[in-house]
């Protein structure tokens, strides 16, 4: 998990600022939840939430800060509370985040369209 100061550089070198507002907000439960404080904001309806209350510019930031600290991936709600659950591995470096995408794939190349 990257600390507050490299998700402010990381901020400040794509976007020019550091949005420290929003790091702060993204991370608030960590002394309470620990790493599973990331499926209470670090999840596309957290962008969201930061969009509206601070525009365009800040929802960027969150989504720099959470691609950092879930693999390089914006996760829906749902996926949040499973890789706060899970952990990190449950991400896997391509990107697929879970056995719907594997079945997807798989689907893909053998032409079955039944829903798993």
């Amino acid at each position: 998990m990257a600390s507050f100061d490299e998700h402010c550089e990381d901020c400040i070198r794509e976007l020019g600022k550091p949005y420290p507002e929003v790091h702060i907000w993204l991370d608030e439960f960590f002394k309470k939840l620990g790493p599973k404080h990331r499926d209470v904001r670090h999840h596309t309806g957290g962008v969201e939430e930061v969009r509206k209350a601070w525009g365009d510019e800040a929802a960027k930031a969150a989504q720099i800060h959470i691609r950092k600290d879930c693999r390089g991936v914006i996760p829906s709600e749902e996926q949040a509370q499973m890789f706060s659950l899970f952990g990190p591995d449950i991400i896997p470096p391509d990107g697929r985040t879970f056995l719907t995408d594997e079945c997807d794939s798989d689907n893909e190349k053998t032409g079955d369209k039944n829903e798993h």
